[in-house]
């Protein structure tokens, strides 16, 4: 019988480097800018989505209306502001080795994020790795963000699996909804912010604590070492 080829899909921020809440704090203070007041937490729990999903849910919190001029001056103001807090991202502890594991094991491997490649870049610099040649998949290139599950699917594309054979890991609830639209095995890291229930219950088959935890588990996923 034919082996099947296992993938894994990466999300970025808060699964493979430590930036959620440099994003939350950007959010934060693009939102005060435009008058709107809101808890931080509010923000945090929407980290994940798309830009634009993420100030529509959360405006619509405060009852205030959101043309396209004034979204599109959100998400310019909180790409500034994630620019200005970029060197204080780091890899979360195991990023990088769990990454040269599957490239060393050859097991294909790739990143979604619903970052634009204008926020994900300096991220993916902190991590080490180039766009031009590990593929990368952005908001920029999908119709949709998460929890839609156009990213993923868009992933398994360009590393030619089929996406019933791949592992999408994330840390929020939004990437384990969007697994579960794509028919995609979810599984969770807590690096971001997440409990194992919460990501349990938006369908994650396996949760560890961060990168590190998934490389010293990687035999319970499908990874051979």
């Amino acid at each position: 019988m034919e082996r099947r080829q296992t993938a894994f899909l990466f999300d970025l921020d808060g699964t493979l480097v430590d930036s959620v809440y440099q994003h939350v704090l950007a959010w934060h203070e693009a939102l005060e800018h435009e008058g709107i007041r809101l808890s931080v937490w509010r923000i945090h729990r929407r980290i994940g989505m798309s830009g634009g999903l993420l100030t529509n849910m959360l405006l619509r919190e405060t009852g205030m209306a959101l043309d396209p001029e004034r979204s599109e001056r959100l998400q310019r103001l909180h790409a500034e502001s994630y620019g200005r807090r970029s060197k204080e991202i780091r890899p979360l502890p195991g990023a990088r080795e769990l990454l040269a594991f599957l490239t060393d094991a050859g097991i294909p491997w790739t990143i979604a994020t619903s970052g634009r490649m204008e926020t994900a870049r300096p991220t993916l610099d902190a991590l080490g790795v180039d766009p031009d040649k590990i593929p990368v998949v952005t908001r920029d290139q999908v119709r949709f963000a998460k929890p839609d599950p156009d990213l993923f699917l868009a992933a398994a594309a360009r590393l030619g699996v089929a996406i019933e054979d791949s592992y999408v890991v994330g840390d929020s609830v939004w990437d384990m909804l969007a697994a579960q639209r794509a028919r995609a095995l979810g599984v969770g890291v807590m690096s971001g912010g997440y409990g194992e229930a919460e990501l349990e219950r938006a369908g994650a088959f396996r949760v560890y604590e961060d990168p590190q935890a998934l490389l010293n588990h990687i035999d319970e996923v499908g990874g051979r070492r």
